[in-house]
């Protein structure tokens, strides 16, 4: 049983639910943006296709960062279930409260992190 009389766990929780649904419903959001551009110059001219592309990438750019911030939400959630919230994954020492309360998907102290 985690022992982290500092750290409200259930709010906590809460919190990385919350961001994981927002994330999961801005992917869905945008995944026309990420779709192929089509090829066919004949009903998209070239400057136009050259956007859709530049669109195309910048689309699938923050897709991959949303899903490094999902792994890192889906990690932390891991950590609450095996009571393994709030401590160092590098060196075991407790992370405080205060940078869990700032980023609650964190998963390494200030000195390890650095």
């Amino acid at each position: 049983m985690n022992d982290r009389q500092d750290l409200d766990l259930g709010a906590i929780r809460q919190r990385l639910e919350a961001e994981r649904a927002e994330l999961l419903a801005l992917s869905a959001g945008a995944a026309e943006e990420r779709r192929p551009v089509e090829l066919d110059q004949q009903s998209v001219g070239r400057l136009s296709r050259i956007d859709a592309l530049q669109v195309q990438a910048m689309a699938q750019a923050v897709e991959g960062r949303r899903r490094g911030r999902l792994q890192a939400i889906e990690a932390a959630l891991k950590r609450l279930e095996a009571d393994d919230y709030g401590y160092c994954s590098d060196c075991g020492e407790d992370i405080p409260a205060k940078r869990l309360e700032i980023a609650p998907a964190t998963m390494r102290c200030v000195d390890c992190a650095g």
